[in-house]
């Protein structure tokens, strides 16, 4: 089960499309979406989630909590729409395409991967850039 809730003003357009997107992603990947939330929110409302549960004091666009166990996935996903924005701004790339990339960047470390060493994060945005080829309308 996939869910999509907002703690601000953001509609998902289209949830059953990202739906499916999610699940074929998860099954390329070997694994099965079991019980998974995407959150979208504000700035403030995800620093308070980075200070208060990672003691981090900075902005992000997602925060990925991961209640997976073996192959099936779980957990809650949150995703800053206006850091989201703003990044789509400096990459050059529309809102909607930037946020299929972080969408899909939460469930890629749910599978398991990484991001903090270089290599991690080559493969990370090998794996995204195929995932977000993988997007119908």
């Amino acid at each position: 089960m996939i869910e999509f809730n907002s703690q601000n003003d953001f509609v998902l357009a289209n949830e059953a499309t990202y739906r499916n997107w999610l699940s074929i992603v998860a099954k390329k990947e070997d694994h099965e979406i079991q019980d998974l939330g995407y959150v979208f929110c504000s700035d403030n409302f995800l620093l308070d989630i980075n200070q208060r549960y990672l003691e981090h004091d900075t902005l992000t666009d997602i925060i990925t909590f991961d209640y997976c166990v073996d192959k099936n996935l779980s957990g809650e996903i949150y995703i800053s729409t206006q850091r989201v924005a703003e990044n789509a701004i400096s990459f050059g790339v529309d809102t909607n395409t930037e946020l299929r990339r972080v969408m899909v960047h939460g469930l890629l470390h749910l599978c398991g991967y990484g991001d903090k060493e270089d290599i991690e994060k080559e493969l990370m945005r090998e794996k995204e850039s195929y995932y977000m080829g993988l997007f119908t309308k």
